[in-house]
């Protein structure tokens, strides 16, 4: 079997572009990847263009290792955000084609289940008023949907500093969110690398009372003895890595052991196996995974696959009942959180278990996506100049 070609489609909405890629081969079985870039889906398409002459064409779908590391090393250049999440939509696709091939979920490729299910976080919730009485209202939606544990970013738009009147109303959001959503679901903290380390463990110290699960991302993820200081100074979790494209690049986390939960987002770091690797050496360190999930469907199937097959695998994060979910529509088979116990339940469907509707998906034309963390009203996901 051979690849014949990739062809592209963007969905598109206010705040996000999803980029789907299927994976043509000479025996007529195509395969679905995706990622959702920030800013630069247009640069993703046009290196997949050129990935598709240099390394795709012709290859083998089922040698995904040699293939990742020819798209990775083969340019020479340093491979960044967007070679990463490249290689990761082909290599998704090609897994996809292998267990389709094979008649088998792709699961079972990467050594076969250890759980039947994994435990779902809400995310995308608060697009609402940002007062404490609609916030209250909107978790225990989530919680009525089925959900055990969301995630709030409650701090507007700090940055670095948080000051007293903008601490004190970030508590009463907090405080009515663990309200609505009672003493026993999952509340997951996130800070969106805003703050300084000092402001970091001084909110995380304000917020000890309401119990988050973790906190997430507490100063920029550039400098990571900043974080080695706050997960020094606070008695909870500490979870990163979102914004990290290379796993060899947490090399210094797993050194440092200042975090407790690893978050690499599949769609940036090269695919499947690359995160499955990752979760391995995460196993050896004692820490957890938890991958970004800010994709739609194809995306989130991909996750289960690692999810699915690591004992180290905490809990996934879904947008896709909240934010913009009629972007469901365009695959068949997607995913579903299960009302009963908040949980995405094994699937025996051959590959990634979906399917691609080209036509719904041109009913989401590519936008001008804007999200931006420092804009007022960025919670709510509708940019300037949309309604």
């Amino acid at each position: 079997m051979r690849i014949t070609g990739i062809s592209t489609h963007v969905v598109g909405t206010p705040w996000r572009n999803l980029t789907y890629v299927q994976v043509h081969t000479d025996e007529g079985i195509t395969g679905v990847g995706e990622t959702r870039m920030l800013g630069h889906t247009d640069a993703l398409l046009g290196y997949l263009r050129e990935a598709e002459v240099n390394h795709v064409l012709g290859s083998d779908p089922f040698a995904v290792e040699d293939l990742v590391r020819r798209m990775k090393y083969g340019d020479y250049g340093r491979a960044g955000e967007i070679v990463m999440s490249g290689i990761a939509v082909v290599e998704m696709a090609c897994w996809d084609i292998k267990g389709k091939a094979l008649g088998v979920p792709v699961w079972q490729l990467l050594g076969g289940k250890v759980t039947d299910k994994v435990k779902a976080y809400a995310n995308g919730w608060y697009t609402t008023e940002r007062t404490p009485e609609a916030y209250h209202k909107a978790a225990r939606t989530v919680m009525e949907r089925g959900y055990r544990a969301l995630k709030i970013d409650p701090f507007g738009t700090g940055h670095f500093e948080l000051d007293h009147k903008e601490t004190l109303y970030a508590v009463s959001l907090i405080e009515a969110v663990r309200d609505a959503i009672g003493p026993e679901a999952e509340l997951m903290l996130e800070m969106h690398g805003r703050f300084s380390p000092a402001t970091a463990v001084r909110l995380a110290h304000e917020l000890a009372p309401f119990k988050p699960a973790w906190l997430e991302e507490p100063v920029p993820p550039e400098n990571l003895k900043a974080l080695e200081k706050v997960a020094a100074k606070v008695d909870m979790p500490v979870a990163t890595g979102e914004r990290i494209h290379d796993r060899i690049e947490f090399r210094e986390l797993f050194e440092s052991q200042a975090v407790d939960i690893l978050q690499p987002d599949v769609g940036h770091i090269g695919g499947i196996w690359e995160t499955r690797k990752l979760a391995a050496t995460a196993e050896t360190h004692y820490m957890l995974v938890a991958p970004h999930n800010v994709g739609g469907p194809v995306l989130t199937a991909a996750s289960l696959q690692v999810g699915f097959t690591s004992p180290n695998f905490k809990i996934l994060e879904h947008f896709n009942d909240f934010a913009d979910a009629e972007i469901k529509k365009v695959v068949k088979g997607a995913p579903v959180v299960d009302p009963e116990d908040g949980c995405f339940h094994l699937s025996d469907a051959p590959g990634l278990g979906v399917e691609l509707d080209v036509d719904a998906a041109a009913e989401f034309p590519q936008q001008q996506a804007r999200f931006d963390l420092w804009a007022e009203g960025w919670e709510q996901r509708k940019p300037k100049g949309t309604k």
